[in-house]
């Protein structure tokens, strides 16, 4: 099977598996670059490839200034796609990504937001009622970006007096994600009622739009943050770091693991443990109930 055609074909079944847009973007350019070096070498076909061949790119990939982090992502892209024509089209007979070895890596902090700080960016955003929804969102429930960009209008179901904390939200699950249903405290309902009185005519059913009605992609959401993060003066601030302050801040104060985990919507509670390296954690009694950021 040809290299390239391989990759079309699995990128097709990434898509069918409902993986999510920036996913399966990655995972695509990741492959492109991966096929040209093989190109270069003379290798156009799957069966001809080599984990030498494999471990060459990876080694070229360092010498040209790319992070770990980066070649372990392509390290990734690199063992699924094989893997999926190992085990899936059954295309190759041996997978030679299998003695591809990730790079080590040194796993930095969560970059968390302090109280001061979410209080600036609030501040900041206080005059533009869409970032300001998007920001409490992220906050008050530790979205992932992209699972922010694609929440529908039908996804979100307020409470009638939103002073009261049983709102929710479902976000679908996508690829090994669950689905997950997450609680809206007062502060976020607000900022969402505040958001639907202006929000734009929309055939759409996405909850943020651009003026024009189309969906709020995540690229238009991490520009319109990243601004804000710089007009603030929060220094090595990201999208993501958002989510790391809310998963932080319940966790210190003694939000059970479980809860937050399944609130994250993190696949392992492993994930959410690491967590707990960062914080000093509140020993709480009797019922728990997340506090507002």
């Amino acid at each position: 099977m040809n290299l390239k055609q391989a990759h079309l074909e699995f990128i097709q079944n990434l898509k069918t598996k409902d993986r999510a847009e920036a996913t399966v973007t990655a995972y695509s350019k990741d492959l492109e670059q991966i096929i040209d070096f093989l190109a270069k070498q003379g290798i156009t076909e799957v069966e001809a490839v080599t984990s030498e061949k494999l471990n060459d790119f990876m080694q070229k990939l360092g010498t040209e200034g790319y992070t770990p982090k980066s070649i372990s992502r392509k390290t990734n892209s690199t063992k699924t796609f094989f893997k999926y024509l190992y085990e899936e089209t059954k295309a190759i007979k041996n997978n030679p990504a299998d003695l591809v070895s990730h790079p080590k890596l040194d796993i930095k902090a969560p970059r968390i937001l302090s109280k001061i700080e979410y209080k600036a960016l609030r501040d900041a955003v206080k005059d533009d009622t869409r970032t300001m929804g998007i920001v409490e969102i992220l906050l008050q429930t530790g979205l992932r970006i992209s699972e922010l960009s694609d929440i529908k209008m039908g996804n979100i179901h307020l409470s009638e007096d939103i002073d009261k904390k049983d709102g929710e939200m479902f976000v679908p699950g996508k690829g090994n994600t669950p689905d997950r249903a997450i609680p809206l405290n007062s502060a976020v309902q607000k900022a969402i009622k505040n958001y639907l009185e202006i929000r734009p005519f929309s055939k759409k059913d996405f909850l943020f739009v651009t003026k024009t009605g189309n969906q709020l992609l995540v690229r238009n959401i991490r520009a319109t943050l990243d601004k804000y993060f710089k007009d603030t003066g929060l220094e090595n601030v990201k999208v993501n770091d958002l989510r790391h302050t809310f998963i932080a801040h319940h966790l210190q104060n003694g939000a059970p693991l479980y809860m937050v985990s399944k609130i994250a919507g993190h696949k392992r509670i492993s994930t959410t443990e690491k967590y707990l390296e960062h914080v000093t954690v509140k020993r709480r009694e009797g019922n728990f109930e997340l506090e507002e950021l």
